[in-house]
């Protein structure tokens, strides 16, 4: 992992109640924190990185209340309000943060990486936007995406990469208003790039695969190739990638030539549980019904 935010803060009366959660992403890194908060908790925060601020929850009184400001003069937002808003701080741009009357806070944020980030797309991100605070905004597309992020952090049975890079992708086109270059037709991926991208899936299925590694296959932007896929095959990439491991542990153990658990082992599952729900997503029923039922 080479991007790093070089995040600097001073803080007062916030201390951490877990073990970070986070996950790391082309383009991002994203971190889900759990804090306790004593009586006018503050901080203060800069960072080389953009990065996106979310309020998951929080626990305190009736009157609790949290602002992230441009001075130090901050003036508190009620949290009940809070949740699900959001703040956007461009690189290098110094925040101040207060917490009143909160027993507990937690939260998201997504460290962007803006150069990569301009690689993929197949237009140049807004620099306005880029370069824009936005502080207590609603916006009902990048809040999802924003808590899919966020429950991909504390998952303990991480998703193929290529779900996480999807997820980057469709926050940064809905937060920076992305659009693609004039004179590219949005469609579905001809059949024989489809082919090329399915035979690259099934072969790598096991081992994570990146979205840039799709586009450069096609010769098509990251944002494109995943949308284009899934128009022409009904799935997402990384979903479709997930299907070809359990069709790779299908065979291996209609074949008996391996334990479940081994099974989950070589082909890229957290453990044998993970491979257990992921083939009942796919086929229906668990590995052991399935196989019962093929030899009965």
């Amino acid at each position: 992992m080479t991007f790093h935010p070089r995040m600097q803060n001073r803080i007062d009366g916030i201390s951490d109640v877990r073990d970070l959660r986070w996950r790391a992403w082309s383009g991002a890194i994203a971190d889900v924190w759990d804090v306790t908060c004593a009586p006018e908790a503050h901080g203060e925060y800069i960072s080389q990185a953009p990065r996106l601020v979310m309020v998951l929850d929080h626990a305190g009184d009736d009157d609790a209340s949290m602002d992230l400001a441009l001075s130090p003069e901050c003036r508190g937002c009620p949290l009940a309000q809070l949740r699900g808003t959001m703040c956007y701080v461009p690189a290098g741009v110094r925040t101040w943060a207060t917490v009143e009357n909160a027993r507990s806070l937690k939260h998201l944020d997504i460290h962007l990486d803006i150069p990569a980030l301009q690689k993929r797309f197949s237009c140049c991100l807004a620099r306005d936007a880029v370069a824009t605070p936005r502080l207590a905004f609603a916006d009902a597309r990048v809040a999802g995406i924003a808590r899919l992020i966020a429950a991909e952090c504390e998952q303990p049975d991480p998703s193929p990469d290529l779900y996480g890079d999807a997820l980057v992708s469709g926050l940064v086109a809905a937060l920076f208003q992305t659009c693609p270059k004039a004179g590219r037709k949005r469609g579905e991926l001809p059949p024989c790039l489809v082919r090329r991208v399915t035979d690259f899936l099934a072969d790598n299925c096991t081992r994570n695969i990146r979205l840039a590694e799709l586009a450069d296959i096609t010769g098509l932007s990251q944002t494109y190739v995943c949308s284009a896929f899934k128009a022409a095959t009904g799935l997402p990439p990384h979903k479709w990638q997930m299907r070809a491991r359990v069709e790779k542990a299908k065979a291996l153990l209609e074949a008996r030539e391996t334990s479940l658990a081994e099974a989950a082992a070589d082909l890229g599952f957290a453990d044998q549980a993970h491979l257990t729900r992921v083939f009942r997503q796919v086929v229906g029923t668990t590995p052991a019904a399935w196989l019962r039922e093929r030899r009965a």
